[in-house]
């Protein structure tokens, strides 16, 4: 059985780390090559850096601050915002990114997951869905969940998951920087696809992460606010995640 992984993410702008609730009420929380290379230290599995402006000019910007990343950090890495094309893929994996995240653009073109899978691979793509519950439905939402389409969570995960990408980040805007917990049933359900799932919004407690790995099925709890204000160090985290069994690198 694979272990769960522990990923802290890093939302970028302006090449500083920022959070708030909801994509709201942003502050800048550190630096992130530094903070990065200190969750690489305390034994996170991998890490996710994602542009949150993604205007052009920041893209670039943030191609820089990849291979900056790439020359700090010794563990697997994934990164994204505003990525449009392949040519925005391949020129954040040449700076050294292990994947690329897709997500606005995607909803966009879905043929874009398509294209960088059969240019790279399926294994250097993930999938990055955003969604709000609406009238009790989970509708899929763009550019950092201020858009909401008409597209429903479980029908476009399943298009995605076709279309070749190799791994799903899904957050729900619900839930995102709130600290109540993730939305654990619709992890469970995503959890039926055959491709690896990484949770992501609500966490604040060592419960909530447990339950995500286990109610949820989900191969990967994904974490900002826990990590960046220290509430739970990455070694406590994983120690206690190990004491109730669940299956987590030391």
């Amino acid at each position: 059985m694979l272990a769960k992984r522990i990923i802290p993410c890093l939302d970028i702008r302006e090449g500083q780390t920022v959070k708030g609730i909801n994509f709201v009420g942003l502050r800048n929380v550190g630096d992130p090559v530094e903070l990065g290379a200190k969750y690489a230290a305390e034994g996170a599995d991998e890490l996710v850096y994602l542009d949150i402006s993604a205007t052009e000019e920041g893209r670039q910007t943030f191609t820089e601050l990849v291979a900056r990343i790439a020359e700090r950090i010794d563990i697997p890495f994934t990164v994204g915002g505003g990525i449009a094309s392949v040519a925005d893929a391949g020129r954040l994996l040449d700076a050294g990114a292990d994947k690329v995240t897709v997500n606005s653009a995607a909803v966009r073109d879905p043929a874009l997951i398509d294209a960088i899978a059969s240019k790279y691979g399926s294994q250097f793509v993930v999938a990055a869905i955003d969604a709000r519950m609406t009238d009790g439905v989970w509708r899929v939402t763009t550019h950092g969940g201020k858009r909401m389409t008409d597209r429903e969570l479980f029908a476009w995960a399943h298009e995605v998951c076709q279309r070749g990408a190799g791994e799903l980040l899904f957050t729900s805007m619900d839930h995102d920087g709130t600290r109540d917990g993730y939305p654990c049933e619709t992890f469970a359900r995503l959890a039926e696809l055959p491709i690896p799932i990484i949770a992501s919004g609500g966490a604040g407690s060592v419960r909530h992460i447990a339950d995500v790995l286990t109610l949820g099925r989900a191969d990967a709890a994904l974490a900002a606010s826990i990590f960046h204000y220290n509430e739970i160090p990455i070694p406590v985290l994983k120690r206690e995640l190990y004491r109730l069994n669940i299956n987590v690198r030391q």
